[in-house]
């Protein structure tokens, strides 16, 4: 799918010195693995150009994964800058993107912003990682693949499809990831660093069970203001993962987060659903994403409240053609 610009995104980076790679901002295991995964296979294959990975945030829970690169001004003069896995100018993480020569964007979101001078988009994917895993599939007798960039592009898969499981997963997914296995993926030592939980997680968990809300057509949400932040010592990454904690309740076929983020004096939401598309939501409190995984920002308790309603009617009206369904 796309040869035409996968062979002319390797034609770019084939013809530039200094590339640079980033991703969104408040990053997941997608991000992380795509450009981490992506510039290992870039400094493999081309040893004498200089390959930047750039980023103005991190990831507490994904550090594991190793750190990044420093660049100056001076470094985007001339410079390629890839993107990968950010849907809109305004959540790449890396506030000198624009001083590139050119742009690529690789991206697996519903196209809102083609700002690349290069746009390879492929909503279907399930993930950012299945595209990279495609492009190094597809150019594998010209690029050096080794075992820790195989791990890194598919931890992207595995977290951003949940473990195989969410919408988009097909067995072009499946076949890819199988592809980047036997290059040694070493997947024991990545689910223990992704899926093992200290005990006071667990007592987080447990206080999470206890104080999730269900609406009167069975919208899920949890708020997880400053206080319960404070108490569980949380990071922003742990509290913005609860939204994880709510996706089994039989007849919750939405279910959404909110996370106070003082920070940035605002309200992160985010939004899940099965079966039915919940990114309208999150486009009209600015945000947007996939059609049952997104992200939105609410700016007052009253919009907060406004989303919880919208989601609730939503679920109604699917309810009302579909019966009550798991």
């Amino acid at each position: 799918m796309n040869e035409a610009i996968k062979q002319q995104i390797l034609a770019k980076i084939e013809a530039y010195e200094t590339i640079i790679v980033c991703r969104h901002i408040r990053p997941d295991g997608d991000a992380v693995g795509s450009t981490m995964g992506f510039t290992r296979v870039l400094r493999d294959t081309y040893p004498d150009k200089k390959i930047l990975l750039v980023n103005d945030d991190y990831a507490e829970y994904l550090a594991f994964c190793g750190g990044e690169d420093a660049a100056s001004e001076k470094d985007y003069d001339g410079a390629l800058l890839i993107a990968i896995d950010t849907g809109t100018r305004k959540r790449i993480s890396n506030k000198n993107y624009a001083l590139a020569k050119e742009i690529i964007k690789i991206d697996h979101h519903i196209e809102a912003d083609p700002y690349g001078d290069v746009n390879w988009v492929e909503d279907f994917r399930s993930s950012a990682c299945e595209m990279i895993a495609d492009f190094c599939r597809t150019f594998q007798e010209q690029l050096k693949i080794s075992r820790e960039a195989a791990t890194y592009i598919y931890m992207g898969m595995v977290t951003d499809s949940g473990r195989f499981r969410f919408e988009g997963v097909t067995g072009e997914t499946l076949r890819l990831a199988a592809f980047l296995l036997d290059f040694g993926v070493d997947y024991e030592s990545l689910f223990a660093h992704l899926y093992t939980e200290k005990p006071e997680t667990l007592q987080f968990k447990s206080y999470v069970y206890g104080h999730i809300q269900i609406t009167k057509n069975g919208v899920a949400y949890l708020y997880a203001d400053k206080a319960m932040q404070e108490k569980f010592a949380l990071s922003f990454e742990d509290a913005c993962a609860i939204v994880g904690e709510m996706d089994s309740i039989r007849g919750s076929l939405i279910w959404v987060a909110f996370i106070d983020n003082e920070a940035e004096g605002n309200i992160r939401v985010r939004l899940r659903s099965r079966f039915l598309g919940i990114n309208d939501i999150a486009k009209r409190h600015h945000g947007g994403g996939h059609d049952m995984a997104a992200g939105a920002t609410a700016f007052s308790k009253e919009e907060v409240r406004a989303i919880i309603d919208e989601a609730d009617a939503l679920l109604g009206e699917y309810k009302k053609t579909h019966g009550d369904a798991i």
